[in-house]
């Protein structure tokens, strides 16, 4: 893990997410697939940090009134471009829809899990996973994909790209919880705390830390309730996010070193 997080100050779950062995046994790249949380936050050493990186295209899967609330800050010569869609992605990130009525840990936690359900088929969402997949097919320099968290919607369209590179399963689901070490997670927690409690009032820690974590059981959720309607990941991505035999291809061929 020490090998891919980038410890930023106000930029939380900053990580590459190549590295692990993929399809035929070949290596997924290094240094072009980044994923991470909001930038809002960010210092003026965590830009020039990211800025060294030479990411050339931001997917922003953040909705309009989370990007519009929180914009992202910018390094003096930042110059990739952004991809955001113009309507709500999820509402709200999920962790902070999930805080609506809950009051302890195991509420927050079975939230959590019918959020999952139905990640995949959010329809403000869907578009922006084709977009991802559009970015990462036209492999033009590295990519950065994030959200509020950098762990829900990220960690679901980060998890169908490692799939599509022949990452296992295991592995996948071990990147996933990573969120749950990666960088400064006492702040992170904090700021999500802020976040929930400006909108449903005081919740208690353990509820906050559910939240704010993740669980391997969540990511097999979204992908079970995938597999339940389109019968295997593959399929899905073919029929939703339209992602054919040759545009696997093209990201094999793009993303895997031997």
């Amino acid at each position: 893990m020490e090998n891919r997080v980038i410890k930023l100050d106000g930029v939380h779950n900053f990580r590459d997410y190549g590295g692990y062995t993929g399809a035929r046994g070949a290596r997924v790249k290094t240094g072009l697939l980044w994923r991470s949380a909001q930038h809002g936050d960010a210092s003026d050493a965590d830009l020039d940090a990211i800025h060294a990186l030479g990411i050339t295209t931001v997917i922003d899967l953040r909705g309009p009134s989370e990007y519009e609330g929180k914009p992202c800050r910018r390094h003096p010569e930042f110059a990739a471009q952004v991809f955001q869609y113009p309507e709500e992605t999820a509402g709200l990130a999920l962790h902070t829809e999930a805080a609506d009525g809950v009051v302890t840990a195991a509420e927050a936690r079975a939230a959590m899990l019918r959020l999952y359900e139905g990640i995949a088929f959010r329809p403000n969402l869907v578009p922006m996973l084709r977009c991802y997949f559009e970015v990462l097919k036209r492999a033009e320099g590295p990519s950065l994909v994030h959200c509020v968290a950098g762990k829900d919607r990220t960690g679901f369209a980060v998890a169908l790209a490692q799939h599509v590179l022949g990452v296992e399963r295991d592995a996948i689901l071990a990147d996933y919880v990573l969120t749950n070490q990666a960088g400064n997670v006492e702040a992170r927690i904090a700021a999500g705390a802020e976040q929930i409690h400006s909108k449903y009032g005081a919740i208690d820690e353990a509820t906050i830390r559910t939240l704010m974590g993740v669980e391997e059981d969540y990511l097999a959720t979204a992908l079970a309730a995938v597999e339940a309607r389109h019968g295997t990941i593959d399929h899905y991505l073919s029929a939703v996010i339209g992602l054919d035999e040759a545009d696997r291809k093209t990201l094999l061929a793009h993303y895997l070193e031997s």
